[in-house]
């Protein structure tokens, strides 16, 4: 690809220019850079951002450091030119932004990228574009899809997070019926990370949190890469894993402050091996640095310590525990039956807890929405030894609906002994999905459905005498959007209609990932806290 010409301008004083950057379609973005004292050439560290650029935030310690540093607003945002569509130009932006950095006579020609969630995103779209100057990249809270992770995760749209965001970069909510469909179509393959893998010569540090929005993104970026990456890519990537969200957590389980901390890998440390060849020792570091959760009422309980591995997932036994008549979750297979409850659009679940971006966040208890009819809750009994998981966690379930259409939603909870519902996980399902993504398929009323809820990664310690708990509903509002339960969408909720949803027993299970089970007698810790990365 031809490359983009040099932009002259005179700095509005030592080592600051304030540019407006020409793209391939002509549409010039606002652009800060700063360098350090003397001619240079310097490595460069690049954000792309829809936010306010904050006018050297952060730019005194890379200069210090020896980089340059670059921030950009992305097009319709700001100063910068052109209409904004999310993460829909930031591929070709991403390219042509790298590249021009790249030829600048105060550049040695290496450039990362760096940023968090937006900016994130907008540093995976500019690895996606394959751009041959972008040498390594540092990632916090970042998906490298938005229509899976952040839009229509399970084919259901989340709706308070996008609407929420969306109205702060001035554009309104949609007004088309409800519900919204979409399939994973051409569209959403073309900004799709997993897409690209193999031709990403990129290594990256990824950072993210058990609560954080985009924490399957996370993860799921760091396998690919790892395993399918091109070049440096494959090998050298790394990933932190805390226990936090997108924001502070709420609810009544606090963590150590050190569960928060995102800077186990330093991003200096790992630019400046990267980027200056400084031999540091970065690419020696653990791949793996994740933080195992536990018990957060009694001090002695294993778990909350930092662990590293070599890899992600850690070794487990996928181990399935059933769905059982009397609300009961058991390790062997119950007998056929079934649980049907009635959903109501026009009274919906609420939302309390979870991966959630403005919203209350993180592992609020359950009470107040799992007593209600509409809401089937099965659960173990107390256990006698503690259960170690760590990895992706799975529903399977068979599911059927008097209605043209509906959504599932399943929530993985740790009950407490004194009975607070702490929420792990929850993820939604549209059933006209039920034969995959790609594409819609009409339900038979009453036919029982095999579908599979990706309840995204975790990893955590169930505590000696708590209980794990499944919770099936089919409304978890506002976080995602409201079934009207019909096949085409509606003008209002007014002419929405109740569905009566069914989970079949017998085979219908949660599949956890065990990667340990405590000896019964145990009441202490296991190992020691890694400490001191």
């Amino acid at each position: 690809m031809k490359l983009l010409p040099m932009l002259i301008a005179l700095p509005l004083c030592a080592g600051q220019m304030d540019l407006m950057v020409p793209m391939r379609d002509g549409v010039k973005l606002h652009t800060l850079v700063y360098t350090p004292e003397g001619d240079g050439p310097w490595p460069a560290v690049l954000t792309r951002t829809p936010y306010e650029m904050q006018r050297g935030s952060d730019a005194k310690a890379y200069v210090g450091r020896g980089y340059a540093r670059i921030v950009q607003n992305v097009r319709g945002q700001f100063q910068s030119e052109g209409k904004y569509r999310a993460f829909t130009d930031d591929i070709q932006d991403g390219y042509d932004t790298v590249e021009w950095i790249a030829q600048q006579n105060w550049c040695t020609g290496k450039v990362g990228v760096t940023g968090g969630s937006a900016g994130g995103i907008t540093t995976n779209m500019a690895a996606i574009s394959g751009a041959p100057h972008l040498t390594a990249a540092y990632v916090t809270v970042a998906t490298g899809s938005t229509f899976r992770h952040a839009a229509y995760p399970g084919g259901v749209f989340l709706q308070h997070m996008n609407e929420q965001w969306m109205k702060g970069r001035g554009v309104a909510p949609s007004t088309d019926p409800r519900p919204l469909h979409r399939v994973y179509d051409d569209e959403a393959r073309q900004t799709d990370m997993r897409n690209y893998y193999s031709k990403i010569n990129v290594p990256f540090v990824n950072v993210g949190g058990w609560y954080d929005i985009f924490s399957a993104g996370t993860v799921e970026n760091f396998m690919g890469l790892q395993a399918h990456g091109a070049g440096k890519a494959r090998g050298n990537q790394k990933l932190v894993m805390g226990a936090f969200g997108h924001g502070a957590l709420s609810g009544d389980l606090k963590y150590p402050a050190d569960a928060a901390d995102r800077r186990l890998m330093d991003p200096f440390r790992w630019f400046d091996y990267w980027l200056k060849g400084e031999q540091n020792g970065a690419d020696k570091d653990p791949a793996v640095r994740y933080y195992m959760m536990g018990d957060t009422f009694d001090k002695s309980a294993p778990g909350n310590e930092w662990r590293s591995a070599a890899s992600w997932p850690p070794a487990s036994t996928v181990t399935p525990y059933y769905l059982a008549s009397g609300g009961k979750l058991s390790s062997g297979a119950p007998r056929a039956g079934k649980d049907t409850f009635a959903y109501d659009p026009r009274q919906p679940a609420p939302t309390i807890g979870g991966n959630n971006l403005t919203l209350a966040k993180g592992p609020m208890d359950q009470r107040p929405v799992s007593s209600r009819p509409d809401v089937l809750r099965y659960q173990t009994e107390p256990l006698a030894q503690a259960v170690e998981i760590a990895g992706d966690v799975e529903a399977e379930l068979t599911v059927s609906t008097d209605a043209e259409d509906t959504d599932f939603m399943v929530k993985l909870v740790d009950v407490y002994p004194n009975g607070y519902e702490a929420l792990v996980l929850d993820q939604a399902y549209r059933l006209r999905y039920h034969a995959g993504f790609d594409k819609a398929a009409r339900v038979e009323k009453g036919k029982p459905y095999a579908i599979r809820v990706h309840l995204w990664p975790t990893a955590l310690v169930f505590n000696k005498g708590h209980r794990i708990a499944v919770h099936v509903s089919s409304s978890n509002a506002p976080r995602f959007e409201r079934h009207t339960n019909t096949w085409a969408p509606l003008a209002n909720y007014d002419h929405a209609v109740t569905a009566r949803n069914t989970v079949h027993l017998g085979k219908s299970r949660l599949l956890l990932p065990v990667t340990k089970v405590y000896p019964s007698e145990a009441t202490s810790r296991s190992g020691s806290p890694t400490k001191g990365f």
